[in-house]
């Protein structure tokens, strides 16, 4: 495949839209798993707590454990009183956050917003870089609390659902807040399936990347080269480092959930594939051709058609393979995306 003309066409199937999962089911792992041989494109169906059976002793599996904030703000233009909706998406210092903003045309620099009758008040400072606006937010306490209080999970604007339980849209493992979604991918674990992989001799490791705007941006180039990838935040400990380091030393594979976490650790590796402890900013953007530094298998959901999740999952495995998988997955009618099912790329 020319890697100079990678084409958004090139990453499209047909998804039907009663295959976009709204809900999340009641127990986690009970999700379907579809596994696919990334050597032969030979594809199987299990359920989800069957992943343990494809993990090795030895093996490091990383998790990302980011908590989602209740990022979505309902409020009004100050003076108006027209209604405006507000996304956060990264603390850029300690009121001040880059945001998106709809209707962005009406909230120009200077516009003042209010939100829960007052309780929460910001002003926008100026537009950021796609379109995003930079907001100064006043308040009375603390601004975690005040946007537990009045802050709504953000859920992608292609489930329609009210999710009842704002807990079903984080991992059992969320511990640092600041992503505007979630890792979907470690929404299928249980503590009880974490403690089964444990016990099997596989090393659990946490780094962090915080959910921003990347996630959100449709790829709109056609060549695919020409998309630019929003950075998000990313960490890995001293501690995390080392056991992925000591891991892959040994001879275990490193299986990443999510390509979150997958991005991370190729943006924290150094040529030689040595994971190197630290923080930083990352628009790492992985499509066919790139070659993995560290990841050797991958736990994912299914995405969007032309998205750039697609994109990473098909350098992994190859295009053709991937799109014929996803097609066996629309034929076997699995639940796409957030809340649907997963696959296993091994």
């Amino acid at each position: 495949m020319d890697m100079t003309t990678l084409k958004k066409k090139d990453f499209y199937f047909d998804l039907p839209k009663e295959l976009i999962a709204q809900d999340p089911l009641e127990d986690r792992a009970s999700s379907r798993l579809l596994v696919l041989d990334k050597d032969t494109g030979a594809v199987s169906h299990h359920v989800f707590r069957e992943v343990a059976d494809y993990l090795r002793p030895g093996d490091c599996l990383v998790l990302n454990d980011t908590k989602v904030i209740p990022a979505r703000l309902l409020g009004q233009r100050e003076g108006t009183g027209a209604h405006v909706e507000v996304l956060l998406l990264k603390r850029l210092e300690s009121d001040v956050w880059e945001a998106l903003v709809r209707p962005g045309k009406k909230c120009r620099p200077g516009t003042g917003l209010t939100f829960g009758d007052g309780l929460l008040k910001a002003q926008v400072l100026e537009t950021g870089e796609e379109g995003s606006r930079l907001i100064r937010f006043f308040y009375e306490g603390i601004f975690e609390e005040v946007l537990d209080r009045l802050g709504e999970m953000p859920l992608p604007p292609y489930i329609t659902h009210k999710l009842e339980d704002k807990n079903r849209y984080q991992t059992v493992y969320a511990k640092y807040e600041g992503s505007a979604a979630a890792p979907t991918a470690g929404l299928h674990f249980t503590q009880e399936l974490l403690e089964q992989i444990r016990e099997k001799g596989v090393e659990i490791v946490s780094v962090t990347l915080h959910v921003g705007l990347g996630t959100f941006r449709p790829v709109k180039e056609e060549n695919v080269l020409d998309h630019h990838m929003h950075s998000e935040h990313y960490q890995v400990s001293l501690e995390a480092a080392e056991k992925i380091n000591r891991a892959r030393e040994a001879g275990g594979r490193i299986i990443c959930v999510g390509t979150t976490s997958c991005r991370t650790l190729e943006s924290a590796a150094d040529e030689e594939g040595k994971v190197r402890p630290g923080s930083g900013d990352t628009d790492i953007f992985i499509y066919p051709g790139y070659r993995f530094k560290v990841l050797d298998a991958l736990i994912t959901n299914f995405h969007l058609p032309e998205s750039t999740l697609v994109m990473l999952v098909s350098a992994l495995a190859g295009r053709e393979q991937v799109l014929e998988a996803y097609e066996e997955a629309v034929r076997e009618r699995y639940r796409f995306f957030s809340f649907g099912d997963a696959m296993i790329v091994v």
